[in-house]
């Protein structure tokens, strides 16, 4: 029996090959494969990685050395042989932040940016690009990303939590229909660095968008009813939210069927609210629109 992998029987008959290896005292599995010769490599491989000097293998060229053992796990096994540090997700610490890497196949067109590798699908053959992301994320969100894999789908990152689907974008209150340049953006332009400090959020409420000319900010109130009404524009954020309320509740009151989502706001009181909506006046061509 080759080096490196324990062998059970699986319950239809067949047998699996688990993959282990042992560095600094600590056992770590590296997969289950169906022969013998692909656990055997893999063990081989991580081998190599947890042994080899930063300068030969290291985080940038590590792709390079691997053809069975995951690119997830060699991930884990550079940052426990380089941090002292074993994490099961695929995360590289650095200096005040840490990378997580995402692997996946998308057409070019879906890839954002990265280092990309051709390689041909075994079923035909239809070239396909190797995307490798690095997510780069404060070190806050350190111990939610080691017990969270994040997962890509049609180009939107997400992870399961509690059998639920949530975006990462709302972790820092970004909505999910909130549009990038408009409600939020990138500080550095960077769409795959979440470091709160590159995080820009104009606006996190329903139908307010953020405005700047000359220097101001003011937020513009919105909301679509056959068509986009513009319900005004306002100085302070909370007042077009308010606003936005107003137009959908006089839109229900008048008949609409459609499900407008509340801006729900906790910063002031109930009276302090009732006070703001009472004093907004709605556009005279929205209010004849639905009477």
């Amino acid at each position: 029996m080759e080096k490196g992998f324990s062998v059970s029987k699986k319950k239809d008959g067949t047998f699996s090959y688990r993959a282990s290896v042992t560095y600094k005292d600590k056992h770590i599995s590296i997969g289950s494969f169906s022969d013998e010769a692909s656990a055997h490599t893999a063990y081989l491989e991580a081998w190599k990685i947890l042994n080899a000097d930063k300068r030969t293998i290291n985080i940038e060229n590590f792709k390079e050395q691997l053809n069975v053992l995951s690119k997830d796990k060699a991930v884990s096994l550079l940052n426990f042989r380089d941090r002292k540090i074993y994490i099961k997700t695929p995360i590289y610490l650095r200096d005040g932040y840490f990378s997580y890497f995402l692997f996946s196949k998308e057409k070019p067109a879906l890839a954002k940016k990265s280092f990309q590798k051709k390689t041909e699908s075994k079923n035909n053959s239809v070239r396909k690009t190797l995307i490798v992301r690095e997510l780069k994320f404060s070190n806050d969100d350190l111990f939610y990303y080691s017990q969270h894999r994040i997962l890509l789908h049609d180009g939107h990152l997400y992870v399961n939590d509690y059998g639920m689907q949530y975006g990462i974008l709302a972790r820092y209150g970004i909505k999910n229909f909130a549009v990038e340049g408009r409600d939020y953006s990138f500080s550095n332009g960077d769409r795959d660095d979440f470091r709160y400090e590159n995080i820009i959020i104009y606006s996190s409420y329903h139908g307010v968008i953020c405005l700047h000319e000359n220097g101001a900010v003011r937020f513009q109130t919105k909301i679509k009813i056959n068509g986009e009404f513009n319900i005004g524009i306002f100085h302070s954020e909370i007042k077009a939210a308010i606003a936005y309320n107003k137009a959908a509740d006089f839109a229900k009151s008048h008949g609409s069927l459609k499900n407008f989502p509340q801006n729900y706001i906790d910063s002031i009181s109930a009276r302090e609210y009732a006070e703001i909506y009472t004093g907004i006046k709605l556009p005279e061509k929205y209010m004849k629109y639905l009477t």
